[in-house]
């Protein structure tokens, strides 16, 4: 079983990829820390685990290549279709067992949680399957308050633990508490739009999520 972290989304675009290299920054002091995109369709034009990597400063070898790979940016089980194949919860989990209990992972979904793979298994299956923690990337924008809590919603029905929720986007300090309120989760970090988007200026921010401890727990089993 993997030990760490999951990312999951709002939506398709939401900055999932952009959290994912943050959180890779945060920790980096942790042993053995490696990425993972299990799912990733549109390939041909963004390779999610390329710009982690770039915006992480991680070795190629510090991520995860395999998985399922799919050329047509959408949905999974429908980019999985035309391209003449599937997936499934128990492929993805073979290549999971197949790793050193002792690394410690980020794990970065494709769309947000009730994307189907398959015509009978959704992203949020494969996510109980792995059972781990879950981070929440949000945008910060009108809207989010609904997106945010339906998700929110979906992860506790299948009693997946929530590391918490990070803020895509402009500071907005009413979404924020309307989040944290109602959604009762805390809000970890907040990743504004970052102009040039570096590593380095990703380091900057990504020290600023969890910064008062809320995640050791996660990395200390």
């Amino acid at each position: 079983m993997l030990n760490g972290l999951f990312v999951t989304g709002t939506d398709t675009g939401v900055g999932k990829t952009l959290v994912s290299a943050a959180l890779l920054h945060r920790f980096r002091h942790v042993p053995e820390l490696r990425y993972w995109k299990p799912v990733q369709t549109g390939i041909e034009q963004d390779d999610d685990t390329a710009e982690v990597l770039r915006l992480s400063g991680l070795p190629a070898d510090r991520a995860l290549h395999e998985g399922v790979r799919l050329p047509r940016p959408l949905s999974p089980h429908l980019s999985a279709s035309l391209a003449g194949t599937s997936i499934s919860v128990a492929s993805l989990m073979d290549v999971a067992s197949q790793q050193s209990s002792s690394s410690h992972w980020i794990v970065e979904g494709a769309g947000g949680v009730l994307v189907p793979l398959n015509d009978h298994e959704l992203m949020i299956d494969a996510m109980t399957v792995f059972g781990l923690p879950v981070v929440v990337a949000a945008r910060s924008t009108l809207g989010t308050i609904n997106h945010t809590l339906l998700t929110l919603e979906a992860l506790r029905a299948r009693a997946l633990a929530i590391a918490g929720v990070v803020l895509v986007g402009p500071p907005n300090i009413d979404n924020r508490l309307a989040i944290e309120t109602h959604g009762r989760v805390t809000v970890i970090g907040e990743l504004a739009h970052l102009d040039p988007l570096t590593p380095a200026s990703l380091q900057e921010a990504a020290m600023r999520i969890a910064s008062t401890g809320d995640l050791d727990w996660v990395f200390a089993r």
